[in-house]
């Protein structure tokens, strides 16, 4: 079932499990923040089981753009439209969050974005191929992302 990310009282629900479950549950706020000061939209997750077409599109992105398969559980997503993008994410248990952008007109921005929460390690699978650059967040402490542009069509 899905819920709203609340951004003034920051939850861990549904990160539980993670090993940095406060610092996850700050990057999830941070991007809830960012939609709804940004677009006016509430930001809202779901159980990654409970929607396993939005892991499938992230994944196979990931798979057939630069043949990355993340080790992490998924352990939420959304998917939704927003001024003309369609934005997909996923939240893992390791901390990592992976959001897709991808503009429904043709021409238009595409690129999936990388973001680790405060405490984490770079994933084993992203480590040799990405810099990370960092930000700070008053929700999420120290975020570190990076990025590449989609080049397929999906």
């Amino acid at each position: 079932m899905p819920h709203i990310v609340d951004f003034k009282n920051v939850s861990t629900a549904g990160l539980e499990s993670s090993p940095v479950a406060d610092a996850a549950a700050g990057l999830r706020a941070n991007e809830a923040r960012y939609f709804s000061t940004k677009y006016n939209h509430v930001f809202t997750v779901s159980p990654a089981s409970e929607v396993p077409e939005v892991v499938d599109r992230v994944s196979r992105i990931l798979r057939e753009e630069r043949n990355i398969v993340i080790g992490s559980r998924p352990l939420e997503a959304t998917d939704f439209e927003v001024d003309g993008l369609r934005m997909s994410y996923v939240f893992y248990e390791s901390g990592l969050s992976i959001n897709v952008m991808y503009s429904i007109e043709d021409g238009g921005k595409r690129a999936v974005g990388f973001k680790l929460a405060d405490g984490m390690d770079v994933p084993e699978e992203l480590a040799e191929r990405f810099k990370f650059a960092r930000q700070k967040s008053k929700l999420a402490g120290t975020i570190r992302g990076s990025y590449f542009v989609i080049k397929g069509e999906y």
